[in-house]
């Protein structure tokens, strides 16, 4: 099996999920549209042979922003159709967002920029969502955002919100998933956002010191819902179909 991972920077890379994938046998095909062309190995591929599952990585890119760039547009096309052919899924934050402008929703600016620990809450609906199974229904989980979900696309669900957010995970179909927060982090890769988003801290209001010490405070059980909902997702949202040959 193989899942195509867009990256569009150098510290957004698929972490946990990724590793978890790995050890299910997955092939990961992970590409930097934002740097390479379209239809060329390391661009958005010019159509889904031997994709069996998309995965949409965060970035310091805003959706609002898309018309500036062409490959964000084409990544937004590529999403729409791997969501009509039925393929699985998944986007973390940029990439949720992404997936939320592909079909149809609104994207807007935050007025403040969101970065650390919050607190996220499952609806309802997100609480018999098998994907979020075994992960508490108050839990944290960790942001470095400046634009939100304002209006999901139709038809789709909201599985989690906050209260500085109300669209932090949701579904659109059968096998298209949206978290707005940044579950996939090992230790490095949190350390390597918070290094990166030196301008964002400023915004949102929030030392470098304090956030790091959140960081120590939080990361054990922020691990372990990072690893339950990798599984869930390696499981669930992209069962091995076959196994990798590279």
């Amino acid at each position: 099996m193989s899942i195509l991972v867009l990256q569009h920077c150098a510290t957004c890379g698929p972490g946990r999920l990724g590793m978890t994938l790995r050890d299910h046998g997955v092939r990961l095909d992970v590409r930097r549209p934002d740097q390479h062309e379209a239809d060329t190995p390391r661009g958005v591929p010019g159509d889904l042979d031997g994709v069996d599952g998309l995965i949409i990585l965060g970035g310091p890119q805003n959706v609002t922003d898309i018309a500036q760039y062409p490959w964000m547009q084409q990544e937004a096309a590529y999403i729409k159709r791997c969501h009509e052919a039925n393929l699985p899924i998944v986007g973390i934050c940029l990439g949720a967002q992404l997936i939320a402008h592909a079909l149809g929703g609104k994207v807007e600016a935050r007025s403040k920029p969101q970065v650390g620990f919050d607190e996220v809450q499952i609806t309802p609906a997100g609480q018999v969502e098998p994907v979020l199974g075994g992960i508490a229904w108050r839990h944290p989980q960790f942001f470095s955002c400046g634009q939100e979900i304002k209006q999901l696309p139709p038809g789709a669900t909201l599985l989690a919100g906050s209260g500085a957010t109300p669209v932090q995970a949701f579904k659109a179909g059968v096998r298209t998933f949206g978290f707005a927060y940044h579950f996939e982090c090992d230790r490095p890769l949190l350390d390597a956002l918070i290094g990166a988003s030196a301008s964002m801290l400023s915004g949102a209001g929030v030392a470098e010191g304090y956030l790091a010490a959140s960081i120590d405070q939080h990361y054990p059980t922020y691990a372990r819902l990072s690893d339950r909902l990798s599984l869930n997702l390696a499981t669930l949202c992209f069962p091995v179909m076959r196994r990798a040959t590279a």
